[in-house]
């Protein structure tokens, strides 16, 4: 059995900026460490039969959710006890680790569609199989070989997703209510995901096109759907799941925001991804949708055809600079701060346990002012 701290217990807790209530985030995120691979050690044990290549998926399965900061998880363990304490608490635990077997398989293909070279400081799904292709010298395309692989593991990783919430243990009622609700997710970010890459394919930027990626790719989908996912599970009413949204989309906003901002102005050494890695992605993020409409025809001209570009240190320090001088940085920053009053505002008046209240506002801090 899984070993994480009571609701209220004080064994290793970190307690919130209200001084009220303990919460283990580091107990919680190896308690999702834990399940899932134990779910991954059970998919393997009859997958073995297959031979090294199975083994080698089932290998890059395990490195694609290890780690991670596991907001969405948190989420939807915090959406439950919002509601009601859990009948099964590791069951409960099951079904928010699926929410991470689904990040996760969104990650790999994100990764592949981006041509991102490192996730977390290793190689991507796509390229760890590049180099194996090349690395035995077998035939054909090691591109292709890699390309495969990804899209097969994202695949794969999606389908165990959908199990492990199925085959949770929780009430089969409340399960089949989360499951409309996760399939409402996954709808929302691919079609969030498709909106991006045809914004980056036609160079588009727009601050409120950009706005409705930010919100289908990642806000719902990062913080919002997984409270619905919770407390659906625990029983909650439809007035509850509305007073959710109050908090959990405006703060998923914020969020993505901090992400954008992280994209272009993380420390590599922190958040295990190139310098300027968004600006050679060629993402068209709110920030780069603010910065081209602020900036003169000069600079905006130079901004908008470095996107997508090769570009060495000194290039996108350049770009940074040019960035930050546009205000742009600033006025995300003040969005941020917007956008996660008025989350805190809706959790303070959310009809919900004030002890899951307390935590909620703890995770909010985490997520937007995170460096990484």
């Amino acid at each position: 059995m899984t070993e994480y701290p009571e609701v209220g217990s004080t064994s290793g807790g970190r307690i919130s900026p209200s001084g009220s209530t303990p919460w283990d985030d580091d107990a919680f995120r190896a308690g999702i460490e834990s399940t899932l691979q134990g779910f991954i050690d059970g998919q393997a044990a009859w997958l073995a039969d297959l031979g090294e290549d199975a083994r080698r998926l089932v290998e890059h399965a395990r490195i694609s959710v290890s780690g991670g900061k596991r907001f969405r998880a948190s989420f939807c363990w915090w959406g439950h006890l919002a509601v009601a304490e859990p009948l099964d608490r590791d069951a409960l635990l099951r079904a928010c680790a699926s929410l991470e077997l689904l990040h996760a398989s969104a990650l790999v293909h994100d990764d592949y569609m981006d041509a991102s070279d490192t996730r977390r400081g290793r190689p991507a799904t796509h390229r760890a199989f590049e180099a194996l292709h090349l690395q035995q010298g077998w035939n054909a395309s090691p591109a292709q070989y890699g390309a495969s692989a990804a899209i097969l593991l994202g695949d794969l990783l999606l389908s165990w997703s959908d199990e492990l919430l199925r085959t949770s243990g929780l009430p089969s009622d409340r399960v089949l209510d989360a499951l409309g609700f996760f399939d409402l997710t996954r709808t929302e970010v691919v079609a969030g995901q498709f909106l991006d890459v045809s914004a980056q394919a036609r160079g588009t930027t727009d601050v409120d096109l950009a706005m409705t990626v930010l919100r289908y790719k990642s806000a719902k989908y990062s913080i919002e759907r997984p409270l619905h996912l919770g407390a659906a599970l625990a029983g909650a009413s439809p007035a509850v799941i509305d007073q959710l949204t109050g908090f959990g989309l405006p703060l998923g906003e914020a969020f993505q925001l901090r992400d954008d901002l992280l994209g272009v102005f993380g420390d590599p050494e922190v958040t295990g991804k190139p310098a300027g890695d968004d600006l050679v992605e060629g993402k068209r993020t709110v920030l780069i949708a603010l910065a081209l409409a602020a900036l003169g025809p000069a600079d905006r001209k130079h901004l908008d055809t470095s996107l997508g570009n090769p570009l060495t240190a000194a290039e996108v320090a350049d770009l940074r600079t040019l960035i930050d001088g546009s205000g742009a940085r600033d006025e995300v920053e003040e969005m941020i701060t917007r956008l996660t009053a008025q989350a805190l505002e809706a959790l303070a008046s959310a009809d919900i346990r004030d002890d899951a209240r307390a935590v909620l506002r703890e995770l909010a801090a985490a997520a937007t002012q995170r460096t990484v």
